[in-house]
């Protein structure tokens, strides 16, 4: 049996085996989502420069992943395949980063670690976006795009609660002498881990298929070869983007700034907020840390649980009407935040975001995998991924001073500016033309 794009319906384990590496690749990120903010404050880091510190995720996104994609796309290994040989390097690099980043002595330290990281992360997550592409036909797609969300979200679930977990088992959740937590430092050491093995399970399991003429393939890439060539084919499709990804770029830039705002400024916000303190060294703050882990936890869950729901409602209706109602639900519930004091409370407008973060990581990747070309599969996810990195750095460079000037160094309403930007994304969504969906053309 096959899909209308004549490859191969996959089984549903064989759809977990490729999309398991993203487990382990969403403990990295949902370490440092949760983490990074609390580990450069405890190394005193003033609260208005967090944005620009941050600014190592989105810039060594825009220069890795579209050089990743191109040369993901022009490999081929009769062992290793094409995607994989970047999934085990990216792997290997971002463990290591991962076990450095807690052992930072220095503010200075952990931000150059934060940009291995990411770099690292960067490197071996770009391909499994192609990988889907590669191995799945249109009717699928959506699935394989889902059962990467799943993982995500139990990923993030696990990776969120760890410092609580540890702080039960009777870790010390305190700084001392103004190095990390224990909690934090052990988090990291068993997300390294779990990041590498998860990812080398796709490695050993999923198989991919050679290109249909080898050695038309091969020709190619000989021509290919040398810097001056590469750059040109990779500046070049900037001006051959499809009409569908230039549309889908609006919604994801607002969706991006909302994402950042609540990664960069929810635990000094609930710090302030909830727990009435700013102090990083406290006992109140390292709490709020740890509860902000568990927020998050909640609404990767949320997100894991969303992901197998949301294909069948976009089956019903259309998946851009599907993003559009995420997103609107989810900058509602960041905006609402600010109005909770209560800490049970707070994980309700979690179940908000868990659902437009499930959205976001499924539908503009389906939508878009059916307007690209498949022989620049992996360029032009890598080229999406600037509509990702580009509102982060704007949010890097702008996000310290607004906070700073226009809200009176109050984080919260940073938040709810983050609120209003989902609910925009959701808005421009009726923009988007999605050409292999026939409800949502």
């Amino acid at each position: 049996m096959h899909s209308s794009s004549n490859k191969p319906i996959l089984s549903f384990w064989q759809l977990w085996n490729m999309s398991f590496g993203f487990f382990g690749i969403q403990f990295g990120f949902a370490l440092q989502n949760a983490n990074v903010s609390r580990i450069f404050s405890t190394l005193g880091a003033n609260p208005d420069d967090l944005s620009l510190f941050w600014l190592a995720a989105p810039v060594t996104g825009l220069l890795v992943q579209p050089i990743i994609g191109y040369l993901s796309d022009n490999t081929w290994h009769p062992t290793w395949g094409r995607r994989r040989p970047f999934f085990f390097i990216g792997a290997l690099l971002a463990s290591i980063a991962l076990f450095l980043m807690p052992n930072s002595s220095a503010l200075w330290m952990a931000v150059v670690v934060l940009w291995l990281l990411d770099g690292a992360i960067n490197v071996s997550m770009e391909p499994f976006r192609a990988f889907v592409g590669d191995k799945l036909g249109s009717s699928q797609q959506t699935a394989g795009f889902a059962m990467q969300t799943f993982f995500i979200g139990w990923g993030a679930v696990i990776a969120s609660l760890l410092p609580t977990i540890f702080t039960h088992l009777g870790v010390s959740n305190l700084p001392v002498g103004g190095a990390v937590p224990d909690t934090v430092r052990y988090s990291f050491y068993s997300g390294g881990a779990i990041y590498f093995l998860a990812v080398l399970w796709t490695v050993l399991t999923a198989k991919e298929t050679p290109p249909e003429d080898l050695d038309a393939f091969r020709a190619d890439q000989r021509r290919g070869k040398g810097l001056v060539h590469a750059l040109k084919e990779i500046l070049g499709g900037f001006t051959r983007m499809p009409k569908t990804m230039v549309q889908l770029a609006a919604v994801q830039f607002f969706s991006w700034i909302a994402l950042f705002a609540m990664w960069i400024y929810t635990t000094n916000a609930i710090g302030e907020n909830v727990f009435g303190t700013t102090d990083a060294q406290s006992v109140a703050y390292q709490n709020a840390g740890n509860h902000v882990g568990v927020m998050f936890a909640v609404y990767s869950g949320v997100s894991a649980l969303a992901a197998f729901v949301l294909p069948m409602f976009a089956r019903r209706t259309s998946r851009k009407f599907v993003h559009m109602s995420c997103l609107i639900i989810g900058g509602v519930s960041l905006f609402s935040i600010y109005a909770i004091h209560d800490l049970n409370m707070l994980f309700v407008p979690m179940i908000g975001v868990g659902i437009a973060w499930a959205s976001i990581l499924t539908m503009p990747y389906a939508i878009l995998a059916g307007a690209l070309p498949a022989k620049r599969m992996g360029y032009y996810m890598g080229v999406f991924n600037f509509f990702i990195t580009i509102p982060q750095i704007v949010s890097g460079v702008l996000l310290g001073f607004i906070t700073k000037h226009w809200f009176a160094g109050h984080p919260i309403k940073t938040l709810m500016l983050g609120g209003v930007c989902m609910a925009v994304a959701g808005v421009l969504t009726l923009a988007v033309r999605d050409q292999t969906d026939p409800v949502g053309r």
